[in-house]
Parts: C-alpha cells; structure tokens; sequence
C-alpha cells in the first residue's frame, strides 16, 4: 500500500458507507434484482482491475463450449459506443471493447455481446438465442442482475484483506462482499506454493477452504505480427515491452527471466494511435543492441490490430504473449462448473 494513499482513508470510508448502504438497499429488496432466467455465471473481483478476469473467463469458455452452448457478456470498457452490441465479424475494439473481440475471436462457438446494462443485456442475448450458460465479466458490483454461481477473483500478491476502500486503496466494496460469492479463486499465484502457505492464505480470506482454489499463469510461445515470422527465445537479448494493461508486472516478471526487458507502459485499455507506434518505434531505435524485439499483450494487440497502421509495424519486429491459467484441484473445479450448469 503507497503511504500517501492512506491520507485518502476518510475518503475510502465514506466510499465504502454509501457502498454498503447501495448493497442493504439490494439485499432487502429495497432495490429491484433481476434474476437471470437459466444459468449463469458472473466472474468478478472486489477491487478495480488487474486481477485477470480475461483469462479466466476464457478458461470456463474453453471448458465448457463442447459441451454446453455458451454467452458471453462484458460492459465492453473503453469502447467508443453505447448500448446492446453483438458482435460479429465487422466488430472492433473501438466498437466493443477489446475483451469482447478476444472472446469473440477466439471463442467462435461462444455468442458475445456488449451492453452497459447488464439486464438489457441478458434479455437481448437470450432473445436472440437459448443458450445453456451466461457468462458475465466483471458483474459483481452490478447488484441489478443476480448470477446463479459468482465468482471471485483476488490478486495472490494483493488479496482483498491486505487492501483498502477507493480511493485509499482499491477496494470497489468492504471485504465483507465476498459472502455474496459461492467461489474465490486466488489469481497469479506461484507455480510451486505449499498448502501451508494456502492454508493461512485461505483463513485470511475468510471462506469456505472448498471453495477457494488457487491459478497461475502459463505464457505460450509469443506470436507474430510483424516483419520476423517466428519466435526464437535465446536470439533476442533485449526486449521493449509495450502495455496497455492495469498490471503488467508479472509480465515484466517472466520475460526478465531470460531478456532484458524494458516496459513502455500505457493506461489500461489504452486506444493506441499512429502517433503512439511511432514513439515506440523511436524508442526501440536507440537500443544498441541487434537481437531485440518489441513484445505486447494479446489483449493490446487485438486494439493495435485494429488501427490501420499495419505498413508501419511490419517494419519492426512485434510479437504478442498468449496466455492461460491452470487451476489448482482443475478436476474438482471443473466438476463444480459442470454440475452447476447441467443441474436442473
């Protein structure tokens, strides 16, 4: 926690009063809730960004689309648009976010639409089709709908009990929300971690130990789209690693391991311009060594793929990093999704 947020803690307080006053309202049925015909599953988190809600919804998408018709449904942040969307080939980041072409590209089986309200969402998409499964990214503060299984996400190297209300920290809600979810799933978490070490973890989180499982990142080869068609690891001595992303660190982490990395850092969702390659482009030009790259995530590369620029990068070695997650106790997580969705 940086000390001169914590002069913001009255802020965060009252923040935090007129949250749980917002979720009383809810929970007594003050306020309408719309429950979701069917099945559905809401993945979110307790506190602004950067806790991989992306790749985790990919991972439920994957696990169930053989088996299962599957929604998908996003806000689509930092689209230029406002209203229902449903995406199709025509679609764009600026259109409808970069998230949403993610899953949409890469989940061909999977409808995916935008919407800022999530019940105008729910009941256009079911319209359109019937589906077995609603996914909902980042919905859990949307007390307007209810999910029938909510997941949370919390940052292993910043979980929700060590974090303070907006704006002293970055808490969305008071920790006691995570009652309202059924899961909680410890986000880039080490490869190796012993269950002492989940264990106090899991007591700290104050939840069902059943219910809490731990994922961490698997980073794939890294992809092309630029003038050299293929990744050769131990070539490349420098990397500049472009992000637009709230938490490039683990990133910056894997790379370094055998590169040495330089981050060239944007906002989260950031709407990347001709000017913006240009720079990077300068930028990469005063690195003195010759086996060097310039690398970016897959969600900033669906955005910088949509900018029509592609003349310029082709001149300059781009590549992209995939990942993924893999989930401590996978089979037993997997048979919880699985059961949730065929039960009757």
């Amino acid at each position: 926690m940086k000390k001169w947020r914590l002069v913001l803690f009255p802020f965060g307080f009252l923040y935090g009063v007129v949250t749980a006053i917002r979720n009383f309202l809810f929970d007594t049925g003050i306020k309408e809730v719309f429950v979701i015909p069917g099945k559905s599953i809401c993945v979110g988190n307790l506190s602004v960004g950067g806790t991989g809600k992306t790749p985790h919804i990919a991972y439920l998408a994957d696990l169930l689309q053989t088996d299962f018709k599957v929604q998908i449904l996003s806000r689509g942040y930092g689209r230029k648009t406002k209203g229902y969307f449903l995406l199709d080939e025509k679609s764009t980041s600026k259109t409808v976010g970069d998230e949403p072409l993610f899953y949409y590209q890469n989940f061909k089986k999977a409808s995916v639409a935008v919407c800022e309200s999530r019940k105008e969402g729910i009941q256009k998409l079911q319209k359109f089709e019937k589906s077995d499964v609603i996914l909902l990214d980042d919905a859990f503060q949307h007390r307007a709908v209810k999910a029938g299984l909510n997941i949370i996400l919390t940052d292993y190297n910043s979980p929700y009990y060590t974090d303070l209300m907006l704006p002293a920290g970055d808490l969305r809600e008071w920790q006691v929300g995570r009652k309202r979810a059924d899961m909680v799933l410890v986000t880039k978490s080490p490869t190796l971690i012993s269950q002492a070490e989940k264990d106090l973890m899991i007591s700290k989180l104050k939840f069902d130990t059943k219910n809490v499982f731990f994922t961490h990142i698997i980073y794939a080869e890294l992809k092309s789209f630029g003038k050299l068609a293929v990744w050769k690891k131990n070539e490349f001595k420098k990397i500049l690693l472009v992000t637009g992303i709230a938490n490039p660190h683990p990133l910056v982490a894997h790379l370094s391991q055998d590169h040495h990395v330089e981050l060239y850092s944007f906002p989260d969702h950031h709407d990347f311009t001709l000017e913006d390659i240009q720079k990077i482009h300068k930028k990469f030009d005063t690195f003195a060594v010759e086996n060097k790259v310039i690398v970016t995530t897959e969600k900033d590369f669906v955005r910088l793929n949509d900018v029509i620029f592609t003349a310029e990068i082709a001149r300059y070695p781009w590549f992209y990093q995939q990942i993924s997650v893999k989930i401590d106790r996978e089979q037993t997580f997997n048979n919880k999704i699985q059961s949730y969705v065929r039960e009757i």
